[in-house]
């Protein structure tokens, strides 16, 4: 059964009480995060795993990212089938509403090589990265995890920032690209359409998650979005400018468009594919579209950060999520991209409509189109993220 449209995104920026200026400002305090005393080394920051001794495990998710028994929405079904064969007791907490908010609760912790309390937390590829970069989170061992290495999509095998799949393995995947309401405005297909069409004038949204809507315009100039020059970059927001000024978008959203979009408030924007999936489920002319450009491929990632003491225990977990019946259960509630081959022909048992998705299950032309935005080193990510809130007015 198709899952109501939930209003907290995996994707969004701040949530709650911090606003847009308040995210700047952290930008600014974090983009200093790659100095030394925030760095750590594997040899330098030694955790010890009690996964032999002790039968338990510390999970920190975004909200509303398990399956839920919608008779009892106490019991998560998946995550209960996993206790009651592991012996593993988990404590899943619902404790992450945004990378960047995230990050400042742990980084006091991992940058002095201290216990968060957390075996495992689920960030974005970026955050994942910067993590990484900052030897903040533990390798996983492959011979503990072999259904992700049987299982794992080979679009998302071997991502820049983690070439041999051993520190973020993906929980679930997603798309950035255009939505529209069919019952207010006629078919879009591309980027240059949303930008500049006279209809959609005033009626139009894009994401305030750089990645996602440079992302979408790199590709729309022709560039590559995993791989771009900083002129390159430049032309890109150039052209976001110019539909800023001439007032093209109304504004920059979370995913707070989805109900805007569902009403016909808009008619069109950069949207997030989980989203529009369950807006779609009750209204069908509400429709995800991957411009003919290419869409930006994104994952949440589960990781084991430092002094994290049941890595053993994480492990047992994250391969028991790569077993296709288990990620198919999953992927029918959360609706995003399944990151686990076989799966889809387990969906088939569960809902065949879903099955069927291709935003859930997408073929192989739709991802070869698809890109994962380039890996940002931490000059680069101070840079291009100010000159993005520049021009959104952030």
């Amino acid at each position: 059964m198709r899952t109501p449209f939930r209003p907290l995104s995996r994707r969004g920026l701040l949530t709650g009480t911090l606003g847009s200026a308040a995210l700047l400002a952290a930008g600014g305090s974090l983009a200093g995060c790659g100095t030394k005393g925030a760095q750590q080394t594997e040899a330098g920051c030694v955790s010890e795993d009690l996964s032999g001794t002790e039968k338990k495990l510390a999970f920190s998710n975004w909200p509303q990212y398990m399956d839920v028994d919608e008779a009892d929405e106490s019991k998560r079904p998946s995550l209960d089938e996993f206790i009651a064969k592991s012996g593993i007791q988990v404590t899943y907490t619902e404790d992450i509403n945004d990378n960047n908010e995230f990050f400042g609760k742990v980084q006091n912790q991992l940058a002095a090589c201290q216990s968060t309390d957390r075996d495992i937390i689920v960030l974005t590829d970026w955050m994942a990265a910067r993590m990484i970069r900052l030897g903040w989170i533990q390798k996983l061992d492959p011979a503990k995890i072999p259904n992700v290495q049987a299982n794992l999509l080979p679009s998302l095998v071997s991502r820049s920032f983690d070439t041999e799949n051993r520190i973020s393995i993906p929980w679930q995947s997603g798309l950035a690209g255009l939505a529209y309401n069919g019952s207010v405005t006629k078919e879009l297909r591309t980027v240059d359409e949303l930008l500049t069409r006279p209809d959609l004038k005033g009626k139009v949204t894009a994401l305030s998650e750089m990645r996602d809507t440079m992302g979408l315009l790199l590709g729309a100039n022709g560039h590559d979005p995993s791989n771009f020059t900083s002129a390159q970059f430049d032309d890109a927001l150039t052209k976001l400018k110019k539909a800023v000024d001439s007032g093209q978008i109304r504004k920059f959203t979370g995913n707070d468009y989805a109900p805007d979009l569902a009403k016909g408030d808009i008619a069109a924007c950069i949207g997030w594919s989980g989203d529009v999936i369950q807006l779609a489920g009750d209204n069908p002319k509400v429709q995800f579209v991957a411009p003919d450009s290419g869409a930006m491929l994104f994952s949440d990632n589960m990781m084991v950060p430092n002094k994290a003491t049941h890595k053993g225990n994480a492990e047992a977990l994250i391969n028991y999520y790569y077993e296709p019946a288990v990620a198919a259960k999953l992927a029918a509630y959360v609706n995003y991209i399944c990151p686990v081959k076989g799966a889809q022909a387990e969906m088939e048992k569960i809902d065949p409509e879903l099955a069927a998705n291709p935003l859930i299950f997408p073929d192989q032309a739709l991802l070869s189109k698809s890109k994962v935005f380039m890996t940002l080193d931490e000059k680069q990510e101070k840079e291009y993220e100010g000159k993005f809130q520049q021009v959104i007015g952030a």
